[in-house]
């Protein structure tokens, strides 16, 4: 079965989506992720996605007392992105509470950095973040895009010792108009042995299952969630298979 792993965005402390990484779309779905993520845990999700989306656009971690509440009220591991672009940055979210980080921008600009987290902290908490735009990565909450190639990025990263790689096709990403399929079972034909974690578009269980049959592990949701379309009633007859 397929891991659903909910989405908690972060801006100004409150939990908000926004749509192909625009922040000027971004909507205010509660003002308390805490409450999100222990409703999240009461349906059964082992597993949620944390992205600190103003310490994305900044040049360090900015939600991190967030991160600190939801890990101390909740048992849900947690991978956390957004604003991870030093040794503190990375040091904060682990002490406050981060099961796993990911790392996206950082991998594109200071690879030697983000090598150095893989080294110190291993395969199994430390994650590739490969946002996609027209097929090359994007960066710095995806206002910027960089020439790497999504195949090839991957690749080399894997090489290096990477298992785990959350990617989000950008053009889709909260428009709730299907995951980018064929993407993810492009990767995973260059690198069939790392665990795939898909994102962006989701907008049923349908999709989910789309996304299952192709062999893809995992799949971040968000707004299908805070939309309604996918119940937490779902997840929990889903967590509970």
């Amino acid at each position: 079965m397929i891991q659903i792993i909910p989405a908690i965005d972060i801006i100004d402390g409150k939990c908000v989506r926004l749509t192909k990484g625009d922040y000027d779309s971004s909507r205010v779905y509660d003002d308390n992720p805490v409450e999100i993520a222990k409703r999240f845990c009461d349906a059964g999700c082992r597993r949620i996605h944390v992205v600190d989306l103003d310490g994305a656009r900044s040049s360090h971690i900015v939600n991190y007392r967030t991160l600190e509440s939801i890990a101390s009220k909740t048992s849900l591991d947690i991978d956390f992105g957004g604003g991870l672009k030093s040794d503190e940055d990375v040091r904060i979210a682990f002490d406050c509470g981060a099961s796993m980080i990911t790392g996206g921008s950082v991998a594109v600009k200071s690879p030697e950095l983000f090598l150095g987290w893989l080294g110190r902290y291993g395969a199994q908490k430390v994650i590739l973040g490969a946002d996609v735009n027209g097929g090359k990565v994007a960066t710095d909450g995806w206002l910027e895009q960089s020439e790497h190639d999504l195949l090839e990025f991957i690749k080399d990263y894997y090489e290096k010792g990477i298992r785990q790689i959350i990617s989000t096709d950008i053009s889709v990403d909260g428009t709730l108009s299907g995951p980018s399929v064929e993407m993810y079972r492009s990767m995973m034909s260059v690198l069939p042995d790392a665990r795939i974690i898909a994102s962006g578009g989701v907008s049923s269980l349908d999709d989910i299952m789309r996304l299952e049959n192709a062999g893809v592990p995992a799949v971040i949701v968000g707004k299908a969630i805070y939309e309604g379309r996918i119940t937490l009633k779902d997840l929990e007859r889903i967590a509970l298979c």
